[in-house]
């Protein structure tokens, strides 16, 4: 009797046991976990709006930064002689005026000495219409013999005037030292002189260059395949090596329609704006060349795609209970906006910052 009363309580306890087991997994296979942003995961997103944009294609180039040619100098001597000193080295910053080196020459000392004889002419030449003037008014000499010492007063005086501007043009001062001086402001950017060196006659070489770098060049280089698709006007995203996290945005505004025979490249020119002097010539650089493909597509930003699975998705945003992990198709990646071919639709939110996050929260 005990073991009839035991055993259908044990039947009853077991097909409980399997009961509840077998309802619990069946449930847990339906369930959805629910997700629901809270206010410090939605402060750190970002959310855009699609919308239909200008498909836009680009071309990768390379380049270099360069000088404005026309805000370059190139400093030459007018004279030969030992190098005295040299008061700027290469990559210095120096102004207008300021002494680059001195050189001892044998040829200041000769303008010395012309600038001495042209004063004693003049001094002369005075002294002697002071004399014809004074004889002329004791009617001793003639009109005629003052007009000739007033002609080599003026002669005189323009000698002189001439040695002046020589001194003025070069900056020539006492004794037999040419003092090099810069003729702008900006950075030394070749220096090709040495202390106590001898400079030869006819110097072919510059002693210094100077550049003004507060606007700087970009010269990319253009293939023969990619020149149809460059023209002046297209956008230019330019990056450095050096700054890899810089990017400066700037036109085309000049190409140069000459090939190259070392490059087997054409010039495209895009000028930036150099404020913070961090661009400097020589520097390598990369030029992202945008165009328009005139016709317009939905697009989103770049960070808002999440690349998984061998497929792309977006994280819909409708509010903070309802997100939606949708695969779409893109069209064109490019490093900051995406083309969407279908998958979303107009005025769809999607998440553009930190969607990875909500996207391994819902999928994980």
């Amino acid at each position: 009797m005990k073991m009839n009363k035991v055993l259908p309580i044990g039947l009853l306890l077991l097909g409980l046991i399997c009961l509840n087991t077998g309802c619990n997994i069946k449930k847990s296979e339906k369930t959805e976990t629910a997700f629901s942003m809270s206010d410090t995961m939605m402060a750190r997103c970002k959310f855009h709006k699609v919308q239909f944009e200008d498909v836009k294609n680009e071309i990768n180039l390379f380049g270099k930064i360069a000088t404005d040619n026309n805000k370059t100098a190139q400093v030459y001597p007018i004279v030969t002689g030992v190098v005295k000193s040299i008061n700027a080295e290469l990559g210095d910053y120096v102004k207008q005026g300021q002494v680059l080196a001195t050189i001892q020459s044998r040829e200041v000392a000769t303008f010395r000495k012309e600038k001495s004889d042209a004063q004693g002419e003049l001094a002369i030449a005075e002294k002697d219409l002071q004399v014809a003037q004074d004889l002329f008014a004791g009617k001793l000499n003639s009109e005629k013999d003052v007009a000739a010492a007033q002609k080599e007063v003026e002669s005189a005086q323009t000698e002189l005037n001439r040695i002046n501007e020589v001194y003025s043009i070069y900056h020539l001062k006492e004794g037999s030292i040419y003092t090099v001086t810069a003729p702008i402001s900006g950075f030394v950017i070749t220096k090709r002189i040495n202390q106590n060196e001898q400079l030869p006659e006819n110097i072919s070489e510059p002693l210094f260059s100077i550049a003004d770098i507060q606007e700087v060049w970009v010269l990319a280089n253009v293939t023969e395949d990619e020149i149809a698709q460059i023209q002046v006007g297209y956008d230019a995203k330019v990056k450095t090596f050096a700054f890899p996290d810089v990017i400066y945005r700037a036109k085309i505004d000049k190409i140069f329609n000459v090939i190259d025979p070392d490059t087997k490249a054409m010039k495209a020119r895009i000028k930036i704006t150099n404020d913070d002097l961090k661009l400097k010539p020589e520097m390598n650089c990369t030029v992202a060349v945008s165009y328009s493909e005139n016709k317009k597509m939905l697009a989103v930003p770049s960070s808002a795609v999440i690349f998984d699975k061998s497929k792309y998705w977006v994280m819909v945003f409708k509010d903070k209970n309802h997100i939606e992990t949708r695969k779409v198709d893109v069209y064109r990646q490019l490093d900051e906006i995406t083309y969407i071919q279908s998958g979303i639709a107009e005025n769809e939110n999607v998440i553009s910052q930190n969607g990875l996050l909500i996207y391994d929260a819902l999928n994980d």
